[in-house]
């Protein structure tokens, strides 16, 4: 992890502990992170429990669509064991 990531990393750690759980969109709109499986694979290399939740929805076009909600099982590296 190096320079800009290792801040969005911390950043995105904190909100999953916060709130459990963080979007695409949410990562792009509050921190603006456009590469959030990047950085959730660099937290599950660094030994963070998160698993990903595909949540269905409607699109700003009325269209059914499936998005990837990543969510923190436990608060400690690795507490399950799983990703």
């Amino acid at each position: 992890m190096k320079g800009v990531t290792m801040g969005q990393n911390s950043m995105i750690l904190e909100h999953l502990r916060k709130h459990k759980g963080i979007t695409q969109l949410e990562a792009t709109k509050l921190y603006g992170i456009t590469r959030l499986p990047a950085r959730i694979n660099n937290l599950r290399d660094a030994g963070y429990n998160i698993i990903t939740v595909m949540t269905e929805g409607v699109s700003r076009f009325g269209k059914k669509t499936r998005y990837a909600t990543y969510v923190l099982r436990g608060d400690s590296k690795d507490e399950e064991g799983n990703r």
